[in-house]
């Protein structure tokens, strides 16, 4: 079969003017991108239409190196369910280079379930992850010339300050710098660093933002740091919101693109799930649901990551109403969850299969937690034998789930189509289903200890001095009715990425708060996750290249 972007290149794309039609978007209301990628204007959100079409979340178990295919499954749901007659649009986050470039690669779907034009998407797409950079190296630059200033000094305890440069690529060595080097006109020496784009508390924040006005006071509320007499200073001290808020104008509108069989696709927004929200934009998700009857969307990694924040911050700041949920698993990522090698997973093994069970019983018991019956999409690769293929069916229905096969990764929307029937069953059976796992006026330990133990299954949670001191110093700003937004490893339910299937008896260790006023939500940091990651050994951009005609090859 062909590569993934063999397939997206001989697909012959619509012009996009068609694609926006489909959803009554006339040609002259389009901020056209060319011929195939377009942004579309605010105005035609509709709370009212939002209120009434059908939201549908993808979420997925554990993520393996074997990969899920949780994209793959969204787009041939979304194709599927135009084929059986529901208007549809299914609405992604954008791709950070980071991983394209790294050891994930890109993340436009694969097979015959992609979003195109692909290369443009994982590459620089509309710019919107250069303008969110932008806003917030700008903020960084005013921060520094403020210390610097003579006049006009706010007086900022360099010491406090923790907001850090970003990039969007993986760069190690950039995680840990000194700025300010170089003689008293170069700046103040201290300690900073870089993040990578997509943990930027811009991005976080532009993707909860209901419009432009919205996202300039939010830009306003970020926490820069404290005086040396201990006053908070904000975003909004240094006016900085309004230049900010400038560089985004563009970005704040959702763009619209297609899939391979023409199925109209809104990506915008990108946070990772592991260490922010790590879903699309609140804008993106509302638009979905204004021009179509159906929205598929999908959170980042797996359900106790990216489905939670979905629903415990996302739904409650955006007032969404979710109608179905379905769970991706793979046979082969079940048994990796068993304890079966990843060079045997394309073996029958119905012993580590079964022992897997455990990590997808987990995922199933964090939704219904929310009030939702999951449908469990068993993404099928080659490999999967019948005997495997029955057995996880068989123990989906013990779990009381419907289940469904999905073959949209050969297939397309057909191989979706039982999937897609399934899942307009549970949507018709889940009219107000959805419940937040906490309220936003708990204390914030009660709302980590709620989170650490019903969806990681943790029996503790310990935190270190320095937290507990970040705790009190958040509430003392009148800020403890914030959301959380824990960040962890997303290889393990625990917070230790060795930890395979489904841990038990573990302590969850938070090490630091950080606090992202802006975006609505603290930011407990669990484990040694990082916020900038770095390139593997063999780093994907070795084999991606160009040629004469500007075809580009190796994107996967």
């Amino acid at each position: 079969m062909k590569s993934d972007i063999e397939i997206a290149q001989s697909n012959k794309m619509k012009p996009i003017v068609e694609i926006a039609e489909k959803l009554g978007i006339p040609q002259d209301e389009l901020e056209l991108y060319g011929k195939y990628k377009a942004k579309i204007p605010l105005r035609f959100i509709d709370e009212e239409k939002v209120k009434k079409s059908k939201l549908i979340l993808v979420t997925a178990i554990t993520p393996t190196p074997a990969g899920e295919g949780k994209t793959t499954t969204s787009i041939g749901l979304a194709q599927a369910l135009n084929l059986i007659g529901k208007k549809t649009t299914v609405v992604l986050r954008e791709p950070s280079l980071g991983p394209v470039f790294g050891i994930k690669g890109g993340a436009a779907g694969g097979g015959y379930s992609q979003v195109v034009p692909m290369e443009d998407i994982n590459l620089h797409f509309t710019g919107d992850l250069s303008a969110v950079e932008k806003a917030h190296n700008l903020l960084a630059a005013l921060i520094d010339n403020n210390i610097q200033l003579k006049e006009g000094n706010l007086g900022i305890d360099p010491r406090t300050i923790e907001w850090k440069r970003v990039m969007d690529m993986n760069e190690r060595s950039l995680r840990d710098i000194i700025i300010g080097l170089g003689g008293a006109k170069e700046g103040v020496p201290r300690e900073s660093g870089f993040n990578i784009t997509a943990a930027s508390e811009v991005m976080a924040t532009l993707c909860v933002s209901k419009d432009l006005m919205d996202l300039k006071q939010r830009l306003g509320n970020i926490f820069v740091g404290y005086t040396y007499d201990d006053k908070p200073i904000y975003a909004r001290d240094l006016k900085a919101q309004g230049a900010m808020t400038a560089l985004l104008k563009d970005a704040i509108m959702p763009n619209l693109v297609q899939t391979l069989e023409g199925t109209p696709a809104i990506i915008h927004g990108g946070p990772f799930a592991n260490i922010a929200q790590g879903t699309n934009t609140t804008i993106a998700t509302k638009m979905g649901l204004s021009l179509s009857e159906y929205v598929v969307t999908e959170a980042g990694f797996a359900s106790e990551l990216g489905a939670e924040k979905f629903f415990d911050i996302k739904s409650q700041y955006g007032d969404l109403k979710t109608n179905a949920v379905v769970i991706v698993a793979t046979i082969r990522a079940l048994k990796y969850h068993g304890g079966a090698k990843l060079s045997s997973l394309k073996n029958e093994d119905l012993v580590s299969l079964e022992k897997g069970f455990e990590n997808l019983d987990k995922h199933i018991e964090n939704m219904k937690y929310f009030g939702f019956r999951p449908v469990i999409a068993i993404n099928r690769f080659d490999t999967d034998t019948t005997a495997e293929i029955e057995l996880l069916t068989k123990h989906c229905q013990t779990q009381n789930v419907v289940v469904a096969l999905n073959e949209s990764w050969g297939k397309g929307g057909e191989g979706a189509v039982e999937l897609a029937q399934k899942v307009v069953e549970a949507v018709n059976n889940c009219t107000d289903c959805f419940r937040p796992l906490y309220e936003l006026s708990w204390s914030f330990e009660k709302k980590i200890e709620t989170i650490c133990t019903k969806m990681y299954g943790a029996d503790h949670v310990e935190y270190t001095v320095k937290a507990k001191q970040q705790l009190e110093k958040i509430e003392k700003l009148g800020l403890g009715n914030l959301a959380v937004c824990i960040a962890k490893t997303q290889k393990s339910l625990s917070d230790d990425q060795y930890k395979k299937g489904r841990p038990r008896g573990f302590t969850v260790k938070i090490r630091e708060i950080e606090l992202s006023s802006g975006a609505g939500f603290i930011v407990p940091i669990a484990g040694t996750i990082m916020r900038m990651p770095g390139l593997p050994t063999k780093p994907a951009a070795e084999i991606i290249d160009i040629d004469e005609n500007g075809v580009i090859t190796g994107l996967f």
